[in-house]
Parts: C-alpha cells; structure tokens; sequence
C-alpha cells in the first residue's frame, strides 16, 4: 500500500478528531479549552485535505493540510506543558454544558475540566502530548511526501 501526502493529510486529521470523539463521547474523557484549540486545527486540516482530493495536481492543498496538523501538534505541546507544570497555562478551566432542558442545571452540573491537569495518560504522556507527537511527526511526512512526490514528477 502507497502512502500519499494528500492521503496522510486526509487519515490524520480524521484519525485524531475520531479518537477524540471517542474519548469524549464513549469514554467521558471531557475536552478542556486548549483541548478544544487542538480540535480546530485539525478541522481545517480537513477542509484543505478534502480540496487536495478535489485538486489532485495542486500542492497547496495538501501543504496547508500540513501546517494545519503542525499548528495543532504545537497547541499540543504548549497544553502538555501546562499538564506537566513546565509553564503557566493562559486560562482556567473550561466546562461543557449539554444542549437542552434547564440551561442553570446544565452549567450547574456539567464537569470542570481543568487544563492543567491530564484527563488521561499512558506511559507518562497526555493525550496532548501524543498530539503534539502524532501531529508533529504526521505534518512532516506529509511534507516530506510532497517533497519526494515532487521530484518524480
């Protein structure tokens, strides 16, 4: 199986927001508001790795893709090292209120989810810092891809 920059930049950002997803929606993993910033990202990610697929023969596309994911993969840095008490964060906590019924019940009962501190870790490292490391290490070969498929054509 061939491993393309315009498909890597499509997998990766689809891959981590549906691991978030899960987390959040089947494990109660509850996002805090730098998790949030890592989302958006990838989002746009998306948007430009779908125009890579619509636009096979332009480069941009997929290069966007790829600063995306970057810039993601640094939020996820910054957020791990507030996790890890390396720095100050630049905000507080965040909460996630549900849609629907009694809007002061909501806000009343929906969970803080603090920045500073990992809702989950395996080997030591947050789920933004295998963001950071995921989105860092994907954005560069996908760079690299582009580099190499470039050279062929």
């Amino acid at each position: 199986m061939k491993v393309t920059a315009r498909g890597l930049a499509l997998a990766l950002p689809l891959g981590l927001l549906g691991g978030a997803y899960i987390s959040q929606y089947v494990f109660g993993l509850y996002p805090c508001e730098m998790c949030w910033w890592q989302r958006y990202p990838h989002f746009a990610a998306l948007v430009f790795a779908l125009a890579a697929v619509v636009q096979p023969r332009q480069k941009l596309w997929p290069m966007l893709a790829a600063l995306a994911i970057l810039t993601s993969g640094l939020i996820g840095a910054f957020h791990a090292g507030v996790e890890y008490h390396w720095w100050e964060g630049i905000t507080g906590c965040a909460t996630t209120a549900q849609a629907g019924g009694d809007p002061l019940a909501a806000i009343l009962n929906a969970p803080i989810v603090r920045c500073d501190v990992p809702a989950w870790t395996l080997f030591g490292i947050s789920l933004a810092g295998f963001n950071f490391l995921i989105s860092t290490v994907g954005a560069l070969a996908i760079l690299a891809l582009l580099r190499r498929e470039g050279a062929k054509a």
